[in-house]
């Protein structure tokens, strides 16, 4: 368990919800923290008949909103829930942050901010043996909408040490 604070995002809580993995968040960082911004999203997510976890049920999940809004990074492109979580992780130094977006990893790099995402927890979780099978779990998300490239695939199922899709 990490001494510093887990950040997570929609698409990470999303996305492990959807595959029945995101008790591996507990398992791996204790407990994390997402922003209002990310209860927002998953709200809209719901009422459009999409699968969300209920977070408010989760004991382990602490909403926790920005301390300064000015650390908010205004980019049109960027999400509101990706610039909370930036945001959070600005205001709290050696946070891992947990998030899928290319854009906000490409910020999280500027100012560097540790980070992951859902692909990167489903391999930690193989390497600590609370998976069996990264590549399982890849079909599915997959199904259920997550967009991956052939060679991201591929890159991951490298670090997983496993060699093709099920």
């Amino acid at each position: 368990m990490p001494d510093s604070l887990v950040i997570v995002n929609t698409s990470p809580l999303l996305y492990l919800h959807q595959v029945g993995h995101l008790e591996l968040l507990k398992k791996l960082y204790g407990e994390v923290i997402t922003p209002p911004a990310v209860i927002e999203e998953l709200a809209v997510g719901k009422n459009q008949g999409i699968n969300v976890p209920d977070i408010h049920s989760i004991e382990w999940i602490s909403i926790t909103p920005v301390k300064s809004i000015s650390l908010i990074p205004a980019v049109i492109d960027l999400g509101q829930g990706e610039a909370e979580v930036l945001a959070l992780g600005l205001e709290n130094p050696g946070s891992l942050l947990i998030f899928d977006d290319q854009l906000a990893r490409r910020i999280a790099n500027i100012y560097h901010l540790k980070y992951t995402g859902t692909l990167g927890v489903l391999v930690k979780a193989k390497k600590l043996g609370y998976l069996s099978s990264v590549a399982s779990v890849i079909t599915i998300l997959r199904q259920q909408g997550m967009w991956l490239t052939d060679s991201i695939i591929n890159d991951v199922l490298k670090l997983a040490g496993e060699s093709k899709l099920d």
